[in-house]
């Protein structure tokens, strides 16, 4: 049987309460021997702060390094926001990105037929909904330097923040969403700022050349990021796959969120290249939520976003790719049962603990072994 490493890194707020029930259903798949996991636990966020007093550890870097896949759950919370910039929380998050070399996020936004009313659009607008923004994640302005404030004298200072890409960085993710597209609807949306923003020129430039030259057979439309964001929220379904820079991925994924109900639906996965020896690639799955101290500890949380990102990692690092369908039609008729947990509760629906949410996608998974 195969044998695949997950490090765990449940991290602040309700962090540990979602990756609780990934847990749970890691446990089912490896009763039925779908495959093996061999799973570790570290820490990130400001657990790790208080425990190393900075964000991870040397420990557990070297650990997801040697991980075939990385769980992550959420960091960061109030406790923490007197600490130094460089060791606050989401600095682990971020070095897991920049250290691993995980340059492409996929953060797709797909709307349940259960789920179409809780969307704040219109329920026409939103059913049905399939997309896939891929963020450029480890280049842009929160990599770029200079990065510094300046005291100016007199009370005045100045911040400053650099956007920095170079061309083999807007190609290698261009490349990502344009193979994403020839397995979906086979259309690539890119969007930059080119109009202000030199960093969107090249942008531009780059993705028309790329597609001109490798794949022309994909239809390639640009929209200006503000432009995009509007059509998000008038026609999203107009869209297949969407590529943008770090910044305005990160604006438009977390709309596109809202768009399916909650940012507890969202899962995601932040991928690196191909090793050319072993065939696999470092990954790190996340939900698209942050650690939403406010409820950690009461059993309110949606696990779904967190279980849905151990689903990319059964079809993006472990090729197990019928097991993740059975995963997300497991999630989707638990929805379509009208079982729900209070972000996503409508009238008349049954409203479900963290962990009551996680027993019954188990449940059903149960259902369709075999």
């Amino acid at each position: 049987m195969t044998i695949f490493k997950l490090l765990l890194l449940p991290g602040d707020g309700i962090g540990p309460e979602v990756m609780a029930e990934v847990e749970k259903i890691i446990d089912c798949f490896a009763s039925e021997g779908v495959a093996k996991f061999e799973t570790e636990k570290g820490l990130v966020g400001g657990c790790a702060y208080d425990a190393h007093g900075k964000a991870i550890s040397e420990a557990d870097m070297a650990l997801a390094g040697a991980a075939d896949a990385i769980l992550f759950a959420a960091v960061g919370g109030p406790k923490w926001d007197g600490v130094p910039y460089d060791v606050r929380p989401e600095a682990g998050l971020l070095r897991l990105r920049k250290d691993l070399a995980l340059y492409a996020n996929l953060r797709p936004a797909i709307c349940y037929p259960a789920l179409a009313s809780a969307s704040s659009l219109k329920p026409e607008v939103v059913e049905g909904l399939d997309i896939m923004i891929v963020r450029e994640l480890t280049g842009g302005v929160y990599f770029g330097e200079p990065k510094q404030i300046i005291d100016l004298g007199n009370g005045q200072k100045r911040a400053i923040d650099t956007q920095v890409y170079d061309t083999f960085e807007i190609e290698r993710i261009g490349r990502t969403a344009f193979e994403l597209a020839r397995n979906r609807g086979n259309k690539v949306t890119s969007s930059e700022k080119r109009n202000v923003m030199k960093s969107g020129v090249l942008w531009h430039e780059v993705m028309t050349a790329l597609h001109k030259r490798e794949y022309s057979d994909v239809k390639l439309e640009h929209q200006l990021a503000d432009a995009l964001g509007m059509q998000l929220v008038r026609w999203p379904k107009q869209f297949d796959v969407i590529v943008t820079d770090n910044l305005f991925g990160d604006m438009l994924s977390d709309v596109a969120a809202m768009l399916t109900g909650s940012l507890g639906m969202l899962p995601s996965a932040s991928l690196g290249d191909v090793d050319p020896k072993s065939g696999r690639r470092k990954a790190l799955y996340e939900p698209v939520h942050g650690s939403a101290p406010d409820i950690a500890g009461k059993g309110l949380a949606n696990p779904i976003a967190m279980i849905g990102s151990f689903g990319m990692a059964l079809r993006y690092s472990f090729g197990l790719n019928a097991a993740a369908d059975r995963l997300d039609a497991a999630i989707a008729r638990v929805l379509a049962d009208g079982l729900r947990t209070a972000d996503i509760r409508g009238d008349g629906d049954r409203l479900a603990s963290t962990g009551e949410m996680g027993d019954a996608i188990v449940a059903e998974l149960g259902r369709s072994a075999g």
